[in-house]
Order: C-alpha cells, then structure tokens, then sequence
C-alpha cells in the first residue's frame, strides 16, 4: 500500500478537481510473463465518485437549515443544477474515456456508475497504472505495476478492497465501499517472491502459476505481489 499511500499524498491537491473512480461488481484478471510482456483486463462496474461534491453534501448535512420560502426555493433550485452539471460532466467522462486505448466499451447507466469493458496488452519497460485520464480528469489507480531496475516488479491493487481506512483513504473520498464485488486473479510464469493471498499460488498449465483474490466488502487487505522476471 505505500505506492498508494505515495499516489494519494502526491495527487491530494488535483482530488477537489478531479473524479475519482470505485469498482462496483468488476472481474479483472493481470497476467506477467518473465519475458516482460503482461495484459492487463477489467470487466464490469465502475462508480464515480467527486470529492468535491462529497464535501459540499457533507457540509451542507453538518449545517443547520433553518431558512424557508423563497431561500429554500433557491437552495433547491442550486442543487437541482449541480445535479444536472454533475451528470453532464459523468456523461462527458464516458466519452472521455473511449478515446483511450484498451476501451472496448464504455456505458453509463446514471447515478454516478459506468459499465466498462477495458483490456491492453503491452511490454513491460515502465509502470503502468488504470485508471489514469488526464481529460476525464480520472485519479487513483485500481492497479499500480512498479517496474524496478533489477528486474522486481511489484503489483498492487490499491482499490480493489472494501475499506480503505487501513490505507490512509484520500481527502473527500468515503472509507468504505459497500457496492464493490469481484475478482482480481494475476498470472504468471516469473518467480513470485511475495505476495499476501492466503490461498497462495495455484499451478496451472505451461508452468503458470494464478493467485486470485476475492473483493469484497470486508476485504480489507488490497492485493498485493511482486515478480522476479527476465533483465
């Protein structure tokens, strides 16, 4: 969790500006080979979340609401408008999204979710992060690869728990998600030289070897490995 915890601290100033983005019922799946190459998938729900709205909504629960008539009036008109802004700019993030590569599709259903369909292989000569999107203004990663020059890499997957308060959540984000339901399996041919699944790593076929974890509620431990592959 310390990439995260680093992410959070780093990007806590662009958060008021900024979407940030929660797994609803999701399945993701990350396979590494020792030759460098990895793909990377995640398939379901994704909630938006804007801390600044968060913050306004709370601030406005906190306050004493003893006005009427017309100040009530245009309370509720204000509110009204921020919620239609709010949707728009959701709308806007859908679009934003599709002209990234590795979308396949991307839905919104309304309320704050999207229905996506995202998956891009690649090489692994850098980090890699999802989601990041400077034009749907998009923070903090589900996954974080971090790429070390002798040939360690380490996965972790900061979102993908039901608390966040054991991980230092960040400002104007909630401590817990309720909505998220999943799955995160990772697969590898390279020597893992860490990692915190109970279950450990299961033999599969060509000498792979899958840990998979289980995302729910009450997870609150976001998975985390870390892989030996090829200088």
């Amino acid at each position: 969790m310390k990439l995260a915890r680093l992410a959070v601290a780093f990007l806590a100033p662009l958060l008021l500006a900024a979407c940030v983005l929660q797994p609803g019922k999701f399945a993701s799946a990350l396979t590494v080979k020792a030759d460098r190459s990895f793909t990377f998938a995640y398939k379901g729900e994704v909630i938006a979340i804007d801390p600044a709205e968060m913050m306004s909504s709370s601030l406005a629960t906190s306050s004493s609401d003893d006005g009427d008539g017309e100040a009530a009036a245009d309370r509720k008109a204000e509110k009204a408008k921020e919620a239609r802004e709010n949707e728009a700019k959701r709308k806007a993030i859908a679009e934003a999204l599709m002209k990234e590569e590795g979308y396949r599709a991307v839905t919104y259903l309304g309320g704050g979710k999207y229905l996506i369909d995202y998956e891009i292989s690649g090489k692994l000569d850098h980090g890699f992060v999802y989601p990041f999107n400077s034009d749907a203004e998009v923070l903090f990663p589900f996954i974080a690869i971090e790429l070390r020059k002798d040939g360690l890499v380490r996965v972790s997957a900061p979102a993908f728990v039901g608390s966040t308060k054991k991980g230092g959540g960040a400002p104007g984000m909630p401590s817990s998600n309720d909505a998220v339901d999943g799955s995160f399996t990772l697969t590898t041919d390279a020597e893992i030289t860490m990692h915190n699944n109970e279950a450990g790593a299961q033999p599969g076929p060509g000498g792979m070897k899958t840990l998979s974890w289980r995302v729910t509620p009450i997870s609150k431990d976001a998975p985390t490995a870390a892989l030996r592959l090829a200088r």
